[in-house]
């Protein structure tokens, strides 16, 4: 086992200096005198469509940071994986498949916990670091371990590329370059389901096999067992991969790339457990690991935006998807400024010919009035989206009780069909996400 440096205990927030990152939803800055530690401050800012932050959740950045802090939190707790694995035995399932999901990481983390570069929240007054629990004042910084994160080189062959993955056989420590991405159902615009139906009958019914499906996939159905899939991670475009290359991509042992793909099914199934709890139903999510040498660790965010969780609600005699993460704001933009989005569109497209990047075309285009500017977002939507994250972040740091919180996220999804209904854009809302 290896011995990383010992933690920061306390972090002066005025002595941070300047981000060494900025993204468009959260900033990493180092830690003064503790190399091998990154504190991560969470914004309230939201980016759709890759055109960056273009509007802000009042309130977002504590929830978001919140969630981080008491989810890697709860996945440190042999507690969470007690749950995790009552529900797996009280699933139906394949017996051979739950026998395996059942061995292995999770025996692990039912004894210690499950292994995560989290270190704690700063108290925004003390600045003590903690680990446990929520800070008496609680602050948008959180503080993780530090990984290398290494870019496999391009190298060309015979007039075409492919990227060198050796470095990543030859490191102990480092990201895993793959996003693992854990599927429990099936959304309208997920990726195996326009894949499904783009087959013929004959390659659905292997491709039904192939997902342990005992019959034809629907939309907005829940799988009789997760799958997951893999994407390249550091490569310009994130690029779907078979499992034998992610297995040689990854530079990890057989034995211990099954041990990530269970943790990437099994840490779904710890989310998926708490949001049940609130109401919600969890249809996917991404997770990233790290090795540091025999060790796998859980990386990366985790907060409302990095998985997809809905209800459903009655309207209209029909049965309505109600999104509790960013879908709702991309639907927000379809609906209420479908000018812009189509903007967007030919701005991609033209980005797409030209080979220059789509939000220097998008500027100039906007600039020149050949495509509306950006939208300023109705104040009255963005406090339900506030509202939503709000009550998510009170479940999962356990603030109220889950059944009062449930019946506030259905009140919340109900405001969010009357603010469609009286700018008479519901029948648009009904037909993005109404089932059947």
């Amino acid at each position: 086992m290896s011995h990383p440096a010992p933690a920061p205990t306390h972090l002066d927030l005025s002595k941070l200096g300047q981000p060494v990152y900025r993204g468009s939803v959260q900033n990493l800055y180092a830690v003064p005198d503790h190399p091998g530690f990154v504190v991560c401050e969470t914004t309230p800012a939201g980016s759709v469509f890759d055109v960056g932050s273009i509007f802000n959740i009042e309130g977002n950045d504590l929830n978001r940071a919140i969630f981080r802090h008491a989810m890697y939190s709860r996945l440190g707790q042999p507690e969470t994986w007690q749950r995790v694995k009552a529900a797996i035995e009280n699933t139906p399932m394949d017996a051979a498949w739950r026998k395996e999901l059942l061995t292995g990481p999770l025996e692990l983390m039912l004894e210690r916990g499950a292994a995560t570069h989290h270190i704690g929240m700063v108290d925004a007054v003390t600045g003590e670091i903690v680990r446990s629990g929520l800070p008496a004042n609680p602050s948008c910084y959180n503080v993780v371990r530090r990984f290398p994160v290494m870019h496999p080189p391009q190298r060309t062959l015979l007039g075409t590329h492919v990227f060198d993955y050796a470095q990543f056989h030859q490191s102990a420590t480092y990201v895993v370059p793959l996003e693992y991405i854990v599927r429990f159902g099936v959304t309208s615009g997920s990726s195996i389901l326009k894949k499904y139906q783009s087959l013929s009958e004959s390659a659905k019914r292997s491709y039904e096999q192939e997902l342990g499906l005992s019959k034809p996939m629907g939309v907005w159905e829940m799988l009789e067992r997760p799958i997951y899939d893999l994407t390249s991670k550091y490569e310009p475009e994130d690029r779907a991969v078979s499992k034998q290359e992610a297995l040689m991509m990854s530079g990890l042992s057989s034995d211990d790339f099954l041990h990530t793909v269970k943790l990437a099914i099994l840490g779904g199934w710890a989310v998926r457990e708490l949001l049940e709890s609130a109401g919600l139903l969890l249809w996917d999510l991404k997770w990233e690991f790290a090795v540091d040498r025999e060790e796998l660790l859980f990386v990366d965010t985790i907060d409302a935006d990095s998985f997809r969780g809905t209800t459903f609600l009655d309207v209209d005699g029909r049965k309505l998807v109600i999104h509790y993460n960013k879908q709702a704001m991309r639907d927000y933009y379809r609906i209420v400024h479908p000018e812009w989005y189509a903007g967007i569109n030919e701005a991609k497209a033209q980005a797409q010919k030209a080979g220059v990047p789509f939000k220097q075309v998008l500027k100039a285009g906007q600039a020149e009035g050949k495509w509306p500017q950006t939208p300023v977002v109705d104040i009255e939507f963005l406090d339900l989206q506030a509202r939503k994250t709000a009550l998510i972040r009170e479940h999962v740091a356990a603030e109220r009780d889950a059944a009062a919180i449930r019946s506030d996220l259905e009140a919340t999804g109900q405001a969010e069909v009357e603010f469609y209904r009286q700018r008479g854009l519901l029948p648009a809302l009904l037909q993005a996400n109404a089932v059947g």
